[in-house]
């Protein structure tokens, strides 16, 4: 007897082998190894292979070391299945047209909510699930963001320090500050608009 079909699972694990194979196929074409890139990124060769063939879990903040090392901005990975009307592709985001990233293993969701990605800004929407957190290294970029919970609860560091944001909140990180994020609800998701500055090669 054959197992039912999680569609949104099989989608995820779409995500997973689309992503994988958009950085191999970007890493091959700069001539960079595998050893190089999983350098970089401080993991392991075995681990970057895995994510190039869809089978591991890649959180969003390995995926933007990932989008430093091989020079191009992460909303490059984004995708959309839905059509835009021609006249609004450089003005307006429809809802159900929003470019986005799903991973399964992470828990976190990113939707993109620019219209253009090569204005001075970018607006995206991260959805943590309970318990969900960014990666155990933190995080730094390198252009200033800031962000405004839209539900839930996040706990955020900067640095050594430590706040719990509610609804509401919001929040401002430079770009030299490492950073870490988590939903420390077991029931419920947390929203967060983050505004960011597009990475410029």
């Amino acid at each position: 007897m054959s197992s039912p079909v999680n569609p949104q699972v099989d989608d995820v694990n779409q995500d997973n082998l689309r992503v994988g194979r958009q950085i191999r196929d970007l890493r091959k074409a700069k001539g960079i190894t595998l050893t190089f890139l999983a350098e970089k990124i401080g993991k392991s060769v075995g681990y970057v292979s895995q994510v190039e063939r869809g089978v591991s879990a890649l959180p969003i903040p390995v995926l933007q070391a990932i989008s430093d090392v091989l020079e191009v901005q992460i909303t490059w990975f984004f995708h959309t299945d839905s059509q835009q009307y021609s006249d609004e592709l450089n003005y307006i985001v429809r809802s159900d047209a929003r470019r986005s990233l799903d991973f399964s293993g992470t828990g976190i969701s990113e939707e993109l909510l620019s219209p253009r990605l090569s204005g001075d800004f970018l607006l995206i929407l991260t959805t943590l699930a309970p318990l969900a957190q960014s990666d155990s290294e933190p995080r730094k970029r390198k252009g200033d963001e800031a962000g405004y919970v839209q539900s839930g609860v996040l706990e955020l560091s900067i640095g050594a320090k430590h706040y719990t944001l509610h609804a509401g909140d919001s929040f401002s990180i430079h770009g030299d500050d490492p950073h870490f994020v988590r939903n420390p609800s077991s029931d419920n998701d947390t929203v967060v608009l983050w505004v960011m500055k597009p990475l410029k090669y």
